[in-house]
């Protein structure tokens, strides 16, 4: 009887099994049927849009033609002379030389950083009198702040891939302009060797310094020693003391103690005992601190021509030149841009129009 209930059991139980797959099958079934009716659904509407605004560009294309060549038209007589002063590029490609990096800047780097500081850029404004060229008052109390805008409006210093510095001016005259970019490779040059004539200076310096101070010891060591030979005698201490020991043993002409002079002997002797020792350590001192001066001279001289050479410190790959065409405005794309700005406008505001009028034929249906 047992064995008869739970069979019964599990052929109840497979039924529901069968009936949830069947009921997922369907559920599954649905899903797509909906999503492919979705998917037909927007495709058939992104398409119906596309006919409706093909329709609605066909329909007014006259009139977004004529706003567009009006836009255009506008553009060109608004981008000229009469309201937009024509500017002239020049520009210098040029390459660091003759320089050592400052901490983590590369030569490059360094360019840029010295090109851009305010007192070359203020050189150039003086140079130039920017102010008056640029109709910038002085009394101003924003002059400064209005003066770099402008200046930094129309100057460029930049890097190029290639680890070149790339300046560039605009100007309404092309002459300034190129003679702004020159104006600033002179002043990198002149600014680098300020630089350079600072930091060898102070190192000049430093072994004059020291100079003085070993030719002032040397001067005392003479001192010394020439007071030892005027009071002492003492000239030669290896010389002198193979005289005194002939001499003290009678034998300096091999020919007996006749000519020998006790006297003079028994007091350079004495003079050599005394004083003999200062004399060796004077010449031994003289000789080490004459060879320190000449090492430090060595090194002046070194410094000294760091400090006074005349180099170039930036090499020019391009020139700059006056520029004979201008570089703004660039007419043409001012004309394309509100050529497309004011069709775009147009068309939207076509399109808002004809659905509100749409919208008004359905509410009075």
């Amino acid at each position: 009887m047992n064995f008869g209930l739970s069979g019964e059991k599990q052929v109840q139980t497979d039924k529901k099994s069968d009936q949830q797959l069947s009921v997922k099958k369907q559920k599954t079934e649905v899903k797509k049927e909906r999503g492919s009716f979705l998917k037909i659904n927007i495709d058939m509407e992104s398409q119906f849009y596309q006919v409706n605004l093909l329709k609605l560009f066909l329909k007014w294309k006259f009139h977004l033609a004529v706003i567009v060549l009006i836009a255009a038209g506008l553009a060109a007589i608004f981008s000229g002379k009469s309201f937009i002063t024509p500017k002239f590029k020049s520009f210098a490609i040029v390459y660091p030389s003759n320089i050592a990096p400052y901490s983590d800047e590369n030569e490059t780097e360094q360019m840029l950083q010295i090109l851009q500081s305010r007192d070359i850029s203020d050189q150039v404004i003086e140079k130039f009198n920017l102010p008056k060229h640029y109709e910038i008052s002085r009394d101003d109390p924003y002059y400064h702040t209005y003066m770099m805008d402008e200046y930094w409006t129309n100057v460029s210093v930049t890097k190029t891939p290639n680890e070149a510095v790339n300046i560039q001016v605009m100007d309404s005259d092309p002459d300034t302009a190129c003679n702004m970019v020159n104006a600033m490779i002179e002043l990198y040059d002149f600014k680098v060797r300020s630089l350079h004539e600072e930091k060898f200076g102070e190192v000049v310096q430093m072994f004059e310094r020291a100079l003085l101070k070993k030719q002032t010891y040397l001067d005392s060591i003479n001192a010394r020693l020439t007071f030892l030979a005027t009071e002492y005698g003492l000239l030669d201490y290896e010389a002198q003391s193979e005289q005194i020991t002939k001499g003290f043993l009678k034998t300096i002409d091999g020919t007996g103690g006749a000519y020998v002079k006790d006297k003079e002997v028994k007091q350079l002797k004495n003079n050599i005992e005394a004083k003999g020792g200062e004399m060796l350590i004077l010449l031994n001192l003289i000789e080490q601190e004459t060879i320190k001066y000449s090492d430090l001279k060595d090194e002046y001289e070194k410094a000294y021509m760091d400090y006074d050479r005349r180099f170039s410190y930036s090499s020019i790959i391009t020139k700059p030149f006056p520029a004979d065409k201008k570089a703004y405005p660039v007419r043409w794309l001012i004309m394309l841009i509100a050529s497309l700005a004011s069709f775009f406008v147009a068309f939207i505001v076509i399109l808002i129009l004809e659905n509100y009028h749409e919208m008004a034929k359905k509410s009075i249906a």
